[in-house]
């Protein structure tokens, strides 16, 4: 039996909302704060069933020295307009379009700093 690689992934953020607030922009996802446990979070896309990832209050890393999440963009989106809605939502894209066999990215920062990748899958 083949186990994922990634199971879950946590992006310190300054500000819930409006960390919620960019990555329901930039990705579609649902994004919402939940209190019920011991420290606020908001899950990306509300999504539990797999890997996925949350949201969290917490110090980002200094730029350029923290992991790299990268993020799958809905089917049919395009990198470049998932790096428009970035910029307009306060984050930056940096570097060239990567481009590979499976799909293509760019990397880019959320508004606290966090390295992203834009992720579009190829086919």
């Amino acid at each position: 039996m083949t186990r994922p690689v990634l199971v879950w992934s946590e992006i310190p953020v300054t500000d819930m909302q409006k960390a919620c607030a960019f990555y329901a922009e930039v990705f579609g996802y649902k994004m919402e704060i939940d209190t019920s446990g011991p420290n606020p979070m908001a899950v990306l896309n509300a999504e539990m069933s797999g890997p996925a990832g949350n949201l969290y209050p917490g110090k980002p890393a200094v730029a350029g020295t923290g992991p790299t999440v990268h993020l799958a963009l809905a089917p049919g989106d395009t990198v470049e307009a998932a790096g428009d809605r970035a910029e307009a939502a306060g984050g930056t894209v940096s570097g060239p379009l990567v481009e590979m066999p499976f799909g293509r990215w760019s990397y880019a920062t959320d508004p606290d700093g966090n390295s992203i990748g834009l992720f579009e899958a190829k086919g």
